[in-house]
C-alpha cells in the first residue's frame, strides 16, 4: 500500500481514522499511566506468595453480597461504594496490601488511593477474584 492510497483512504473515511488515532492515544496513555503508577499488578500465584511469605492483607472491594458468597480467606471487605478508606485499614500501612474486585479493573482506583495515603506496598490482583478462581485457588464463605 503506498502513501497516496493511505491519504485517499483517510480522506474518504475520516471517522475511522479519527477512531484509530483515539484508540492509539488511549493505549499509549494507559501504558504510561501504568508504568508511572506505584501500584503493581500481581497474578494470583504472586498474591499467594505475598500472603504466605510477606504477611500481606487482602482487600475485597466487591459488594457485601458478593463477599458473603465467597471471598479470599482473611480478606477485609471494603465495598466499592465506600468513599473514604476505613480507619480499620490504617493498621495495615506497613504490610503489603493486595486489592481485588470481580475482574481486577475497579480495584485500581482504591490501589491508587491507598498508595497516595501512604500505604507502602500496594498491589492490584490482576483479573480479580475471577482469575483467583481460574487458578483453582480457594474461596471461603465464613467472614
Amino acid at each position: 500500500m503506498d502513501t497516496q492510497q493511505l491519504i485517499e483512504f483517510a480522506g474518504n473515511h475520516p471517522l475511522l481514522v479519527l477512531a484509530l488515532l483515539a484508540i492509539i492515544v488511549m493505549l499509549i496513555a494507559s501504558e504510561i499511566q501504568q508504568r508511572l503508577s506505584r501500584v503493581k499488578e500481581v497474578s494470583p500465584a504472586e498474591a499467594t506468595r505475598l500472603l504466605n511469605h510477606e504477611n500481606a492483607i487482602m482487600i475485597d472491594m466487591r459488594t457485601d453480597k458478593d463477599y458473603r458468597e465467597g471471598h479470599i480467606a482473611n480478606s477485609v471487605n471494603v465495598p466499592t461504594g465506600s468513599a473514604d478508606i476505613p480507619d480499620t485499614l490504617n493498621k495495615y500501612r506497613e504490610r503489603p496490601v493486595v486489592v481485588y474486585c470481580q475482574r481486577g479493573n475497579r480495584s485500581i482506583a482504591l490501589c491508587n488511593k491507598l498508595s497516595k495515603q501512604g500505604f507502602e506496598s500496594v498491589y492490584n490482583l490482576k483479573g480479580g477474584v475471577l482469575a483467583w478462581q481460574k487458578a483453582e485457588l480457594p474461596l471461603t464463605k465464613n467472614s
